[in-house]
């Protein structure tokens, strides 16, 4: 059995072949695979970390936003006391002191038992070993390549954390953390830049099919199953729904959006990047990027998405009582099996926990993605099947 140090050398050693699994061409050869699988048990040392990193996130969420766990722990659907009791405004969700307490220099490489048995959560982001069988019930360990579609922007994503501008839809809070899966230790400063389609399915800047294409019929089969052509850009200062942050001290960036809508195909999804090296353009608020260190897609639980689909504006989507929204288990271009990764490992779905008593008060996402911090990917897309 590798060692942790050996594993990470053979990581190294595999970036010099990392273009193979470049994140815009699918994995097919041995060659291929095995890169992905070294990266994988790489990621795998990192999941007790990932797990503890997560928990401690959401612990400092609860407590410096006046949340209240229900009674079976943590990971219940936390419910919000009225503003006679003192919470916090939604505008202050994102203070930039939000995870203060999470102080990086109190990691230690043992997880402190409290009197609980529990892990202390100020340890939170160590590599510890782990059995296989724990790993197959991890919840993140590391993130695959995907494609980024057709609706990316390479300019112009505006750098903020409230990404929604006038759109209508249910508040959804995301916190995010990015951990370097050959150190197992939070990236900061790294730029997650995110995207997403509109409550009825549009994405900014493409409204309208391209012309001739206006009645075009989904696919009916093979793997653009339910697809249809990619909308063009043709409302350029279009910008809702997309922005980009830096990462904290932690590795943690947030956002507050709004859940995304679906569309012909794809099952309800969020894109993301995860840039290692970019440099604001401080004229109108956007960022210039030099290394690509991650393409990925995040989901949503089914039970969730079919509540939130009977809900308006969500309702008026308009193809719901005709194509109707898509699955993850059945995401045109297996893209939502593809962020599974190679062995289907990873869980590509976001932990989500309602903010009150009745879900239209908003819910909160968190997920982490142990990428491949020196990775560098040439994943601009150059065209063929939207997602």
């Amino acid at each position: 059995m590798l060692t942790m140090q050996g594993i990470l050398n053979v990581v190294v050693l595999t970036l010099a072949v990392s273009e193979v699994a470049s994140a815009h061409k699918k994995i097919k050869t041995e060659q291929e695979k095995e890169v992905q699988r070294v990266l994988q048990r790489a990621a795998y040392h990192c999941a007790p970390a990932v797990e503890s990193f997560t928990r401690a996130r959401k612990q400092a969420f609860a407590k410096r936003h006046h949340l209240t766990p229900g009674t079976g722990g943590v990971d219940d659907f936390p419910s919000i006391p009225s503003p006679a009791d003192g919470f916090v405004d939604q505008q202050q969700l994102f203070s930039a002191d939000s995870y203060a307490d999470l102080d990086g220099e109190k990691i230690s490489s043992t997880p402190s038992p409290t009197e609980d048995g529990e892990a202390d959560d100020d340890t939170h982001m160590r590599c510890t070993p782990i059995s296989d069988t724990y790993i197959q019930n991890n919840t993140c360990v590391l993130s695959p390549e995907v494609t980024e579609g057709p609706y990316y922007h390479i300019a112009g994503h505006p750098i903020r954390q409230n990404i929604a501008e006038f759109e209508d839809g249910l508040p959804l809070y995301l916190d995010i953390g990015v951990i370097d899966v050959e150190t197992c230790r939070p990236m900061p400063n790294v730029l997650v830049d995110i995207w997403q389609a509109n409550s009825t399915g549009y994405y900014a800047g493409h409204p309208y099919p391209r012309p001739g294409l206006e009645d075009e019929k989904p696919a009916t089969e093979g793997p653009r199953k339910g697809l249809r052509a990619g909308f063009p850009r043709t409302i350029q200062e279009e910008t809702f729904l997309r922005g980009a942050y830096p990462t904290d001290k932690n590795g943690v960036a947030q956002f507050s959006t709004i859940y995304p809508g679906y569309y012909t195909g794809r099952a309800t999804h969020i894109h993301t990047k995860v840039f290692t090296s970019w440099a604001p353009i401080n004229e109108n608020n956007t960022f210039t990027a030099d290394r690509l260190a991650h393409v990925g897609q995040f989901f949503f639980d089914e039970d969730l998405n079919t509540v939130v689909d009977k809900m308006y504006p969500y309702m008026l989507n308009p193809i719901r009582h005709t194509i109707g929204r898509t699955r993850n288990l059945q995401d045109s271009l297996n893209i939502f099996n593809e962020s599974r990764g190679i062995e289907s490992r990873y869980n590509p779905v976001f932990k989500v926990h309602m903010l009150g008593g009745v879900i239209s008060q908003g819910v909160v996402g968190y997920i982490t993605m142990g990428v491949n911090g020196s990775a560098s990917y040439d994943n601009w897309w150059k065209g063929g099947n939207p997602s």
